[in-house]
């Protein structure tokens, strides 16, 4: 094998022209690093227009409910959904999901509206409930439809309908009681059901005296519809799961 001799000026050269190559190679690529974290040590961004915001997460409604305090904690939901009657066995292009979209939303209103109607809900089974607290038959009466249905714990699973079955409560024990009954609503959801219906589900906790005189609590998982007719919503089904509706026992 030969060896291959360069002048001192070809080698100086030949030198300077790779390194030039070298750094054309290395300017040509641009990476660019995410701080370290937990998941990634080395996260590498090639776009420089940096991270594409996520979407904002709808609300959830959570509101917590004290008959004497008011209204403790809310934040709205503007959910609203199409009921599986209304699409089922269609096929529908997106022009039509569309359309069905904004009847939709128009029907029930906007987001501000939508709070109020379910705040007014939430305020005549406050009412309901504090007739039951008093002991007011007449008061539970006028916002009760006289043909309620309801499922509790009293009727022993049996299904009861109209007035006369919550009247012997109201008068052999509701209006006999003259302890302090302190109710508690906790995390309603109100789902309303076009312009004159809405189903409430709650957990009712109630805080009452027995009849030693000793502080006791109790809790039910309770829904109630309500149909408003004449301007004036009335409670036309009831069911309760859990404790007796009438803890005074």
């Amino acid at each position: 094998m030969f060896a291959l001799s360069l002048s001192p000026s070809t080698a100086a050269k030949s030198l300077l022209n790779k390194k030039a190559d070298v750094k054309k190679r290395k300017s040509s690529s641009t990476v660019q690093y995410m701080p370290q974290s937990n998941s990634a040590k080395n996260s590498i961004v090639t776009s420089p227009k940096g991270n594409v915001p996520s979407p904002a997460l709808e609300p959830q409604t959570t509101v917590i409910h004290n008959p004497v305090d008011g209204i403790k904690e809310s934040s709205d939901s503007s959910n609203t959904t199409i009921e599986d009657e209304d699409v089922k066995g269609k096929s529908l292009d997106s022009g039509s999901v569309k359309a069905l979209s904004e009847v939709s939303q128009s029907s029930l209103g906007s987001a501000p509206a939508i709070f109020s109607r379910k705040q007014e809900i939430i305020k005549i089974t406050e009412q309901l409930i504090e007739a039951i607290n008093n002991g007011d038959f007449d008061a539970y009466a006028k916002i009760c439809d006289p043909g309620l249905t309801s499922f509790e714990p009293e009727a022993l699973g049996n299904l009861v309908e109209g007035m006369d079955f919550h009247r012997f409560y109201f008068e052999n024990l509701l209006s006999k009681n003259s302890k302090p009954i302190h109710t508690t609503i906790l995390n309603p959801h109100v789902h309303l059901i076009g312009e004159d219906a809405a189903c409430i589900a709650y957990i009712r906790l109630t805080q009452f005296v027995d009849g030693q005189g000793r502080p006791r609590s109790s809790q039910s998982e309770e829904t109630r519809v309500w149909h408003r007719r004449d301007s004036k919503w009335q409670n036309v089904h009831f069911h309760c799961s859990g404790a007796p509706a009438a803890p005074l026992q």
